[in-house]
């Protein structure tokens, strides 16, 4: 049995594969219909969500699966009864659990007491579904991944995290510009070096966009975190260096521009840039549905290839 709790757990050859199977389920989807026929997926929420509670409950039924949401219910999991409780019980009935939680350590757990697959939608340490459709958006744009540059500007987060480790295991080139006080988690920085040494890729972490050429995708997402109540016009100063618009696009030359969304318009990202020709904002927030079906056919129905 795997789980899905970051990207740094997988192998080149086993992204690859999902990222295969989620353009063909996004092209053929009637061959899928009933993958997930008599299967049933608890999706946990502890943050609310948009996209991806929506991506995954439609998705499974897609599948010809059932998903089952559970709210955080009087709080974050461990309260109202232990995570190795929920894990233990949630088995039983499901075939898989997602999840979505404040604390990566929550997931940890889990997967100590789940006797099915557990897949992360996101934590305070990774978002690794996201970037898998990130660079599935990507990959239908580029043939060769070893080949594009992708650059995140912004706050070095959970989504930059994993960004840097999907590029590293994918043979890309990452470069995360974060203001300084704001930049990517450091212990995972070094983990996406030495997959980077591995694979050929190069990631790289500044605070300066003039040190940065050769860019293919501009990436933002918003400044401050969900959780994180700091109003925006504190971080204002600090960020609007940082923002993606037309000016950006021209100096970098980047041809693509993803934003994993919920968007602040015009804080991180304008309006001119997010609705124009270069905005694949809306293909990305798309294939989240089918790599996350991808995902589960893997860890799920394992015969699927």
């Amino acid at each position: 049995m795997q789980h899905l709790l970051s990207l740094k757990d997988y192998s080149k050859a086993q992204i690859e594969q999902i990222l295969t199977l989620a353009k063909d389920l996004k092209a053929n989807p009637g061959k899928y219909a009933d993958a997930l026929k008599g299967k049933s997926v608890v999706t946990l929420f502890e943050k609310p969500s948009l996209r991806t509670r929506v991506t995954f409950d439609i998705g499974i039924n897609r599948l010809g699966g059932h998903a089952v949401y559970l709210d955080s219910q009087n709080g974050a999991m461990g309260n109202r009864e232990t995570v190795q409780d929920f894990a233990a019980n949630l088995s039983r009935w499901s075939d898989a659990i997602v999840a979505r939680v404040y604390d990566h350590q929550t997931l940890v757990e889990m997967t100590k007491y789940a006797q099915v697959p557990v897949i992360n939608s996101l934590c305070n340490l990774y978002h690794p579904c996201q970037a898998l459709a990130d660079f599935m958006t990507i990959a239908e744009h580029h043939e060769d991944l070893s080949k594009v540059h992708l650059v995140y500007v912004g706050d070095g987060n959970n989504v930059t995290n994993s960004l840097l480790l999907a590029g590293a295991i994918l043979g890309s080139t990452v470069t995360a510009v974060c203001p300084r006080g704001h930049n990517v988690d450091a212990q995972i920085l070094k983990e996406a070096e030495a997959l980077a040494a591995v694979s050929g890729a190069k990631v790289q972490v500044t605070d300066s966009l003039d040190e940065v050429e050769g860019v293919d995708v501009l990436y933002t997402d918003t400044w401050v975190s969900m959780g994180d109540e700091t109003p925006l016009e504190q971080v204002k100063e600090i960020f609007m260096p940082y923002q993606i618009n037309q000016a950006m696009l021209d100096k970098t030359g980047a041809k693509q521009v993803l934003h994993c969304q919920p968007a602040h318009r015009e804080w991180e990202i304008t309006s001119e840039v997010m609705d124009g020709p270069a905005s694949f904002i809306l293909d990305q927030a798309e294939n989240r549905m089918h790599v996350q079906n991808a995902v589960l056919l893997t860890l799920i129905n394992r015969d699927i290839h």
